[in-house]
């Protein structure tokens, strides 16, 4: 269940030119939302999201830090609208469907996954925003991983995860017209014979959506590590 929306936030006083007043936070994340879809995050800047809602920089100002605070606030709200899934009730498969969920997310907006690239993002969010984290580490405490290992579980994921985000997301293939990426066409057999061999595959194999199997693979292997250092504690 997504959290209320924000509170109104004070309205600017009517400019000479008879510019619309700023009522919301709403308003201004989705215009800065608009920006973001149209040329990525980083061609963000609080005068060009100024001029998008025609009042001036230092209107927006009295509302934002700037733009770490508005990408924050940025990030809240799009978790926030997010449906929480679900979650099974055993540890291992309660790690799965969280990632999943959290995937699938950073998916449908990738420029999120490069914000939250830095290990302290957990430190930026709300903590109605975290459900997903919460979640990963609860699964694998209840499994019996010990504080270190719970937060390693969670990191090794949020690495998989996130790389997996970025690579498809900077890949030149299309899955909507399914374009494959330019591929070479040849190897030199004498000096990587199995990639040579794989050549006229390669591309097709290398745009499969393998994901989820990987993930179940990874959780499977990184519980099984923490069970082997742990014995007492893990199922």
């Amino acid at each position: 269940m997504a959290p209320s929306p924000p509170p109104p936030l004070s309205s600017a006083p009517h400019g000479r030119t008879g510019r619309p007043r700023v009522t919301s936070r709403a308003q201004i994340l989705a215009a800065a939302r608009r920006l973001i879809d149209e040329d990525g995050w980083e061609k963000l800047t609080i005068r060009r999201l100024a001029a998008e809602m025609g009042i001036g920089a230092t209107t927006l100002y009295h509302h934002i830090q700037g733009k770490d605070d508005l990408l924050v606030l940025l990030l809240n709200h799009y978790i926030g609208e997010i449906e929480r899934p679900r979650l099974p009730s055993d540890p291992r498969d309660r790690i799965v469907a969280a990632a999943t969920a959290m995937h699938d997310a950073l998916a449908a907006w990738p420029w999120a996954a490069e914000v939250l690239t830095a290990d302290g993002f957990v430190g930026l969010l709300d903590e109605s925003s975290l459900w997903m984290v919460e979640a990963i580490v609860a699964a694998a405490d209840d499994y019996g991983c010990t504080p270190p290992q719970t937060v390693d579980v969670f990191r090794s994921i949020w690495y998989y995860t996130v790389g997996e985000i970025l690579v498809r997301a900077r890949s030149p293939h299309r899955p909507a017209d399914r374009e494959l990426p330019t591929f070479r066409e040849t190897f030199d057999a004498s000096r990587v014979p199995h990639l040579a061999a794989l050549s006229d595959q390669w591309a097709a194999l290398a745009a499969r959506d393998i994901y989820p199997q990987g993930l179940r693979a990874f959780v499977d292997g990184l519980l099984a590590q923490a069970a082997s250092t742990n014995p007492e504690g893990a199922d």
